[in-house]
């Protein structure tokens, strides 16, 4: 059984959660209109992999034995400027997500909830992954700048991602 200040903070954080694939979600549409299907494709599969992500924490909540209170998600902006600046944002909101969990680890630390410092641990070690790989798209756009073939490469590259694996 976890505290009801565990439960609160991991509600705020599956909230967090759907507004991550929520915002994907956008970036995916915005992606689109602007014909970067790849990027598209890339933050389509993102949305997904933060959805199972929510769902992960919202399995842990019921496990817990927990009456999940869910609270209304943010509207994300609907415009992100140009391919750079939306994956720019990606990376700043994954490190914004990698603090927040960080944060939460550390609660369950101080609060001696082994169980739940455990399931962190496995999001904590997702968002090395998550960073790292915003991290190397943005190196290969920085480095072709605008040059309509380099882009038109790294947008193909994104096309190959495809559906997430199934988070247990």
């Amino acid at each position: 059984m976890i505290t009801k200040k565990m439960k609160k903070d991991l509600e705020k954080q599956l909230n967090h959660e759907f507004y991550s694939a929520y915002l994907y979600l956008a970036m995916s549409s915005y992606c689109s209109n602007k014909d970067f299907n790849g990027a598209a494709n890339w933050f389509k599969m993102q949305y997904e992999e933060e959805h199972m992500h929510a769902t992960k924490i919202y399995n842990y909540l019921i496990e817990q034995g927990a009456h999940v209170l869910l609270k209304s998600i943010e509207k994300p902006p609907k415009s992100f400027g140009t391919l750079l600046n939306v994956f720019e944002l990606s990376l700043e909101h994954e490190q914004m997500m990698t603090a927040r969990l960080n944060n939460l680890s550390d609660l369950a630390l101080k609060s001696k909830d082994h169980a739940t410092y455990n399931l962190l641990q496995w999001f904590v070690n997702e968002q090395v992954e998550e960073e790292a790989s915003v991290s190397e798209i943005i190196s290969k756009i920085k480095l072709v700048k605008e040059d309509g073939y380099g882009l038109l490469m790294i947008d193909n590259e994104l096309s190959t991602r495809s559906t997430p694996a199934a988070i247990v």
